[in-house]
């Protein structure tokens, strides 16, 4: 009989430690500050529009209200990355498969400390030296385009084919496997928006080729 033996697994090791600044783990505080420019500039146009009539709710009620959550939403994406940076696992082994830290966090019944730690949350960890993080810059660029792509189109195809488009684009960046559920969902999130802005606050989108028919 014989018996099967197996090697442990070699682990990563690092020369040593580098000290951790203020901004590691800390890049994504790059998309509260754009939410914010975004809602000051919604906001500035918002406050100067011409408004004809004084008819209830008029049409700086919606981007007053879209304003308000563009700044609470960046808010709160800002704390959250301010207290809980996101940093790579030290002693992780780069070729290993990437498992999801929730998943790991069950298996081993870790408490909500290890949980952080897991998921490379801990605040005092520190960081091999040489070691390299990276973007995912193919989803970045799968909806930077799509967003550029959605603007060029939008005065001919209007807004219900453009923004299906662009929603459609976005789910297939972010890893979506069901492109014909996707299809519809874009559709119909974007007709009923259409028809929100038509029927309940009286202003067109963007008709694009049907123009006439909505």
């Amino acid at each position: 009989m014989s018996t099967l033996i197996q090697a442990p697994t070699p682990q990563r090791t690092s020369g040593g430690t580098a000290r951790r600044s203020f901004w590691s783990g800390r890049s994504e505080l790059i998309m509260p500050v754009l939410v914010a420019g975004l809602a000051t500039w919604l906001a500035y146009e918002t406050a100067t529009m011409t408004v004809l009539g004084t008819s209830v709710p008029g049409p700086q009620f919606f981007p007053t209200i879209v304003c308000v959550l563009l700044y609470a939403v960046a808010v709160v994406h800002a704390i959250q990355v301010l207290r809980t940076p996101r940093l790579p696992d030290p002693t992780d082994d780069a070729e290993n498969a990437d498992f999801s830290s929730d998943l790991l966090g069950d298996l081993a019944h870790a408490s909500e400390k290890g949980r952080r730690r897991i998921a490379g949350q801990d605040p005092k960890a520190t960081l091999p030296t040489g070691w390299k993080t990276y973007t995912d810059w193919k989803t970045v660029g799968l909806v930077v385009g799509g967003i550029a792509l959605f603007i060029l189109v939008l005065p001919v195809l209007g807004w219900v084919f453009s923004a299906a488009g662009l929603f459609w684009i976005v789910c297939k960046a972010l890893g979506s496997k069901r492109p014909g559920f996707d299809v519809v969902v874009s559709l119909v999130f974007a007709a009923v928006i259409q028809l929100a802005f038509n029927a309940g606050l009286g202003l067109n989108l963007p008709s694009g080729f049907l123009e006439g028919l909505l």
